[in-house]
């Protein structure tokens, strides 16, 4: 499914990842009302094009899983499922907007947003410690099935 204003299963995804108890027309109102700042912020771009970039941004090419060898526990890496990819991107991004000290969510995530598509961020930073966290544990990596 759709959402109604862009037309965009991204934006759908993100808006349910929002949503709490049900009210998903707050959570439309939250992120349209932060792509509309988001529109402001980066001098009238358009704000879909930041949002995915945002996203891109954040999504991490590769993890590591816990895997139990005989009694000692390793650290392996191993690549993220596409759809993986954008759902840790969504959680991320929502988790760390709010966290920011602003007025409103849409406030909050807007600027997580633009920071995002920027690559920086909290939510950018924790894509590169994921990726750091792998880098350093890539000796493990027979142990991936």
């Amino acid at each position: 499914m759709v959402d109604p204003k862009y037309g965009d299963l991204l934006i759908n995804r993100f808006i349910s990842n929002i949503m709490k108890d049900g009210k998903k027309h707050l959570a439309q109102t939250i992120l349209y009302d932060a792509l509309e700042v988001v529109s402001e912020r980066t001098k009238n771009q358009n704000p879909l094009e930041v949002f995915k970039k945002a996203v891109n941004n954040v999504s991490p090419v590769i993890e590591i899983r816990a895997r139990r060898v005989g009694g000692a526990t390793y650290q392996v890496p191993t690549e993220v499922r596409p759809e993986r990819r954008t759902a840790l991107a969504i959680r991320w991004l929502i988790g760390y907007a709010n966290e920011r000290s602003d007025k409103s969510m849409s406030l909050k995530l807007a600027a997580e947003i633009v920071a995002a598509a920027n690559g920086e961020g909290n939510a950018v930073k924790k894509k590169e410690d994921t990726h750091r966290m792998a880098e350093a544990n890539k000796a493990f990596a027979h142990f991936k099935w």
